[in-house]
């Protein structure tokens, strides 16, 4: 996939996905800077969380909270504004999934949480983190919102099933809002994931900022990165009051504690035979390899499945089910 199909942020075109895991946190000065470096003994039993949500964190299999979980729940779950900057796979979906399902109060017929990300794949995994959080919790109703398929089918859902949670992309979400399908008027938690995604693009900003207007002033407000300029963050804080900011020390930290990253330096005609080496040579149990265009993607499908190396390719050529369903088959190891 070239860089433009990979990762379009536009409402109609958006494309990849991200995973989180979940890991730890304490609180004393309301700007906090962290390494992520050091594995913190407490265990999520320490938060004081719902029985229900400490039972759906033990069949995750996560046993110690990492440390922006560590700095950022035992306040998130008094409703603090917060704005937090750190890398991918450090455990920030897990932040606002356990905060709002700790204060959450269920009430029929009314949206409490309102979860923003740039893209459907973002937004159906965090659903299905929702999902697996709440999975204890009875009556808890979560949906999650996108453009690519019918507006009806959301429609439908918003008057048959109203949900407590809703998981969505700024366009689809505005759409009914817009039309008074979603009504925002007593959400008490609202969350931008990837915010500078959605707050550095002047046309997320936007619809944003628009959907901001349709919520009540009184709520918490909590945003996420992986990536925060300083510019974006002065933005981010215009929606807050007095945020808890927890940032990592510079740019060299962003890289995910434990990580090992290498590059080879190759001619573009060495580069199928250097991968299957690889392939060859390494353990692993799942391999996502990043290409830069459709053709290139469906190619190097070809090749890998003729050399005996099971592979899924997903793009923005397909229907937007067919990508979710070959996620899914992915996640799931088929």
């Amino acid at each position: 996939m070239d860089e433009d199909q990979l990762l379009d942020y536009e409402e109609e075109q958006e494309e990849m996905i991200d995973g989180n895991k979940a890991e730890n946190g304490s609180v004393t000065d309301k700007k906090i800077k962290g390494t992520y470096a050091s594995i913190h003994s407490s265990g999520f039993r320490d938060f004081l969380l719902k029985p229900e949500l400490l039972r759906a964190i033990v069949d995750c299999g996560f046993e110690h909270p990492s440390e922006v979980q560590h700095e950022c729940i035992p306040q998130a779950i008094l409703g603090m504004d917060i704005v937090c900057q750190a890398k991918s796979g450090m455990g920030k979906t897990a932040v606002f999934v356990l905060a709002t399902l700790q204060q959450l109060e269920p009430v029929d017929g009314e949206v409490s949480v309102l979860v923003m990300c740039h893209t459907r794949e973002l937004a159906f995994q965090i659903s299905k983190e929702y999902e697996r959080f709440s999975k204890y919790i009875p009556g808890v109703r979560i949906t999650v919102f996108f453009g690519g398929i019918p507006i009806k089918n959301d429609e439908e859902i918003l008057k048959n099933n109203a949900p407590h949670i809703v998981v969505g992309t700024p366009g689809r979400t505005l759409q009914l809002a817009r039309k008074g399908n979603l009504k925002l008027k007593n959400i008490k938690y609202f969350v931008l994931d990837e915010c500078d995604k959605m707050i550095g693009d002047n046309d997320m900003r936007r619809d944003v900022q628009e959907i901001v207007k349709m919520t009540p002033q009184e709520k918490q407000v909590m945003m996420f990165s992986a990536t925060l300029s300083r510019d974006l963050r002065v933005v981010c804080k215009k929606f807050m009051q007095d945020p808890m900011e927890v940032y990592v020390d510079d740019e060299a930290k962003l890289t995910l504690h434990g990580l090992q990253q290498h590059y080879v330096k190759l001619k573009e005609i060495e580069k199928n035979k250097k991968l299957l080496e690889l392939l060859d040579q390494l353990e692993f149990n799942q391999v996502v390899i990043f290409v830069r265009s459709v053709q290139r993607c469906d190619a190097l499908h070809t090749l890998l499945s003729e050399q005996n190396f099971p592979s899924i390719a997903i793009h923005r050529g397909m229907q937007q089910e067919e990508r979710l369903s070959r996620y899914q088959q992915f996640k799931d190891f088929q």
